[in-house]
């Protein structure tokens, strides 16, 4: 029963945190953040690296971040987007590592030190060869150690959570491309369940459903507008609604057209209901003795899905069980992160095996 309990152990070839780390990664499907010890967030800027269309034989990388955002704006026309990390994963290594490393580099040459130790966050569950593409890139750019954690477990340091804590604890985090329910116990997550479900499949759940209903076409920019404005998990509750332009599908121009939050709610309840299976099947997989402390405790959730108007309402009312948003859920992962640059205990015992 109590197997969770010694699952912790860690390899010879994991470095020791023993006197802390220096900076902070945040390797974000939709944005990469970066802290540094004593000067909080330094860097937030889009996971993405832009690449030249002119030759398909030779991918040239023109820009990543920012820059490269700036660049694409430009000449749309020949420029492609990249995004390394896709669904909580790392879908493309050659460019996950170019990204982190120019990222990395850009903060390193604006400090009053060399060589500094990384901590770098990952979805839950990825693979050596993931591990290994990040630890590389972070050495290209200079640091001398890098330790890896998992963003449920950053997250639930950065929502408050006493992760020491023999007591059961879940953590949802709804990102930009996958969720993850996780429950933690004594510096541990006992279980995990990774949804590839966020807040890109939100957006492409909003555009599918007003093609289909209303015969419009909106783009992703405008999705996410209406996803922030309009989304909530209980369609019939405060409908209120904004007016957009969009491409009529059967005329092949604009029009202008009133969207309800009644109808952002119908688009977004299957994945809603995704991730209350998703809980559901958290807690049916976690020893009874946390679930007990779950429903005591309640849920914690973070991320920028956690924004949702009436989420926590809904999964109270299918779960059964207590819910809280922490405090700026979109920033949390950061946070826990940050914290962890003065906890060199802590960040030993929860980093992952390499």
């Amino acid at each position: 029963m109590f197997k969770w309990l010694f699952n912790s152990d860690k390899t010879s070839s994991t470095p020791k945190a023993k006197f802390g780390a220096d900076i902070y990664v945040d390797l974000g499907t939709a944005n990469t953040l970066i802290s540094v010890r004593g000067q909080g967030l330094v860097l937030n800027e889009p996971s993405e690296v832009m690449i030249s269309d002119i030759d398909p034989k030779k991918r040239k990388v023109l820009g990543v971040g920012i820059e490269g955002r700036a660049i694409y704006d430009k000449n749309p026309g020949y420029v492609s987007i990249i995004k390394p990390v896709k669904d909580g994963v790392i879908a493309d290594f050659e460019a996950t590592g170019f990204m982190l490393k120019h990222f990395l580099s850009k903060v390193i040459k604006n400090l009053s030190f060399s060589r500094p130790k990384v901590i770098v966050s990952l979805p839950y569950g990825v693979t050596d060869v993931e591990k290994k593409a990040v630890i590389e890139a972070c050495r290209s750019a200079g640091a001398s150690r890098t330790y890896l954690i998992d963003e449920p477990m950053a997250a639930a340091i950065g929502a408050g959570i006493n992760v020491r804590a023999a007591q059961g604890q879940m953590i949802i985090d709804i990102g930009g491309g996958s969720t993850e329910i996780a429950i933690i116990a004594l510096s541990n997550i006992v279980y995990c369940e990774p949804l590839r479900l966020g807040g890109h499949k939100f957006d492409e759940a909003i555009i599918r459903y007003l093609k289909d209903t209303k015969k419009i076409v909106v783009t992703e920019a405008q999705a996410e507008i209406l996803k922030v404005r309009l989304s909530t998990a209980m369609p019939k509750k405060n409908i209120h609604s904004m007016e957009i332009e969009a491409r009529d599908i059967d005329t092949g121009f604009n029009k202008k057209i009133t969207i309800s939050s009644e109808e952002i709610g119908i688009a977004l309840s299957d994945s809603i209901q995704l991730i209350v299976h998703g809980v559901l099947n958290a807690i049916e997989n976690t020893p009874p003795e946390l679930v007990s402390d779950i429903i005591e405790s309640g849920i914690t959730l973070a991320g920028g899905g956690a924004l949702i108007k009436e989420i926590s309402a809904k999964l109270e009312i299918e779960i059964r069980i207590p819910v809280r948003i922490a405090t700026d859920p979109l920033t949390a992962i950061a946070r826990g992160g940050e914290m962890l640059l003065s906890d060199p205990d802590l960040l030993d015992t929860i980093q992952i095996e390499v």
